[in-house]
C-alpha cells in the first residue's frame, strides 16, 4: 500500500505518517506483539511520569489503545461510505476519565495485542476503492488509507517518546 498524499489528511498527522517506512501492513502486524513486549520489558517504569502533569506509561498505553479504537471506528465508517461527520475527542479527557493507573500492565498489553490483531482482519479486507474513501472527522477530511498509516505512526511516535523521556 502506497502512503497517502498530503491532501488526504490534516497536516498535524504528517509527523505520524512520515514515521512509517516500508510495508505499513507488515508494520501494523508486527507492532501488536513487539510494542506490547517493549512496554512489558519496561514494567518497572509503568507508573512513572517524567514530569508533573504528564501521563504515566500505563496512561500513555491506555491512550494508545483508546486512539486505536477511535481511528479504527473512523476507518470503518469511511470505508463503508459513511456520509455523516464524526466527532473529535479530547485525549486528555479520555485519559482523565479512564482508570489506566488501576490496571495491570499485563492487561493493557493483552488488550492492545488483541485489539490490533482484530483490527488487522478489517484492514486486510479493504480494497483500493475502500482505502481511497474519505470522510470528515473532527471537522477535517481524512482518508481511510491515511488512518491506516496513522495507526502505525501513532504507536511509533509514542515509542519514541518513551525512549526519549521515560527510560
Amino acid at each position: 500500500m502506497n502512503p497517502p498524499q498530503i491532501q488526504d489528511y490534516p497536516v498535524w498527522y504528517k509527523g505520524y505518517i512520515d514515521l512509517v517506512e516500508g510495508d505499513v501492513l507488515n508494520i501494523l502486524e508486527t507492532q501488536a506483539e513487539e510494542f506490547a513486549d517493549f512496554i512489558n520489558a519496561n514494567s518497572d517504569k509503568a507508573d512513572y511520569a517524567y514530569a508533573a502533569g504528564k501521563w504515566t506509561i500505563k496512561e500513555m498505553f491506555g491512550h494508545i489503545i483508546d486512539t486505536e479504537r477511535i481511528m479504527v471506528f473512523r476507518l470503518t465508517s469511511f470505508a463503508r461510505a459513511e456520509k455523516a461527520a464524526l466527532p473529535g475527542f479530547d485525549e486528555n479527557d479520555y485519559v482523565t476519565n479512564a482508570h489506566f493507573k488501576d490496571r495491570s500492565l499485563a492487561s493493557l498489553c493483552d488488550e492492545f495485542v488483541l485489539l490490533r490483531k482484530s483490527n488487522m482482519y478489517l484492514i486486510n479486507s479493504l480494497n483500493e476503492e475502500e482505502l481511497d474513501r474519505s470522510g470528515v472527522a473532527n471537522g477535517n477530511q481524512i482518508s481511510v488509507k491515511a488512518l491506516v498509516y496513522i495507526l502505525a505512526g501513532h504507536v511509533m511516535h509514542h515509542k519514541n517518546v518513551i525512549l526519549q523521556r521515560y527510560l
